[in-house]
């Protein structure tokens, strides 16, 4: 599979531009100058530290994941905290800024920390899994689409590698995900991850960490589809419409600045798009013992919408962050960044030849 993965990588339509040229087996004496590099379109050396699509780079955009996941989640626990109550008990908290002043007021500011172990620990294995297997992913299934077809049907691919790659994130976020909630919403049941997780295992066994997986996968496979395509295409529009010069002559940090603006108006959709599954599965962990479908019928539709205003505000600045994050890692490993796909010269040949 992993040779299948890089050979695709070399013939993916969605490669940088920039990729060097090499000869297979160049015949004797026609091989080309000592010390001379030869790149397509005749580009200077662009510095990448690794091939595009290789295990190097698959492997460092799965550290860029965990270190824009894990810590733009850890960074808004205040929020997620009073959000998740919300959730669970509108009565009590009433609204956000409610919901932060009965928190402080019961716990004291350190109250607005609960949770931050398995945040950090759990949304850095989800940003592993869902940025690096999103990239293998996204290579593999343009291979089997091939040139013409990837770009033409880019939404599409965006749309299966993200949900893809999303549903390997969820399993090992559900553990943590479980653990994080019960501690932010069950008064009384643990303060930490050290002491929630024993005892989730005692009462509930393994199938207490995956009994809301089901609905973590309704949240956040669309949520992720969402993210992923909507970012993909805004970045395309925004050069396309907006950024007043091409992407090639843009400086990194205008680069990462559409990133930003590309990641937040995704984010918004993101947000909208997941945020009853997000109720569900707030309230799931919190009963023992019920079902997605059994807390949906109580929540009621208007229900699954509590909370959805600071989850637009956290998701939407999350979205942003991790996006730049994630970008600003690629460019600090000097990584391949392709820049947003261009009609192959193939299918430009066949559309001409149609408008004849």
């Amino acid at each position: 599979m992993f040779a299948s993965l890089l050979e695709a990588a070399k013939n993916s339509p969605l490669r940088t531009p920039f990729t060097k040229v090499q000869c297979d087996t160049p015949a004797k004496g026609s091989g080309p100058v000592v010390g001379r590099q030869i790149q397509a379109a005749a580009t200077p050396d662009n510095g990448d530290s690794c091939e595009f699509g290789s295990m190097k780079y698959f492997a460092l955009c799965s550290i860029g994941g965990v270190l824009s996941c894990g810590t733009t989640h850890t960074f808004v626990v205040p929020l997620d905290l009073v959000k998740c109550r919300l959730q669970v008990d509108q009565a009590k908290y009433k609204n956000l800024f409610h919901g932060f002043k009965v928190t402080v007021a019961e716990e004291g500011m350190r109250g607005l920390a609960k949770g931050w172990a398995p945040t950090l620990y759990g949304y850095s294995a989800q940003g592993l899994c869902k940025f690096g297997f999103y990239e293998v992913f996204k290579v593999y299934y343009a291979n089997l689409l091939g040139e013409e077809n990837a770009y033409l049907y880019r939404t599409w691919l965006y749309l299966a590698a993200s949900a893809s790659a999303e549903f390997f994130a969820d399993i090992a976020l559900a553990p943590f995900e479980a653990a994080k909630v019960k501690i932010q919403t069950s008064p009384g049941f643990a303060s930490t991850m050290r002491a929630a997780m024993p005892r989730i295992m005692k009462e509930e066994g393994v199938a207490g960490f995956y009994k809301g997986l089901v609905p973590l996968w309704m949240r956040q496979i669309p949520y992720t589809m969402m993210k992923f395509a909507c970012f993909e295409k805004t970045v395309e529009l925004l050069y396309k419409h907006v950024v007043p010069k091409p992407r090639s002559e843009c400086s990194k940090g205008e680069q990462l600045v559409v990133t930003f603006a590309a990641g937040y108006i995704a984010g918004v959709f993101c947000a909208i798009v997941s945020h009853p599954a997000d109720v569900v599965v707030s309230k799931l962990n919190q009963a023992k013992g019920s079902t997605a479908l059994q807390v949906a019928k109580s929540l009621g539709f208007m229900g699954m919408w509590n909370g959805l205003t600071p989850r637009i505000i956290m998701i939407g600045t999350l979205t942003a962050l991790q996006w730049f994050i994630y970008d600003g890692v690629k460019v600090a490993l000097a990584l391949p960044r392709p820049p947003p796909p261009e009609m192959p010269a193939s299918l430009k040949a066949k559309l001409e030849a149609k408008s004849q």
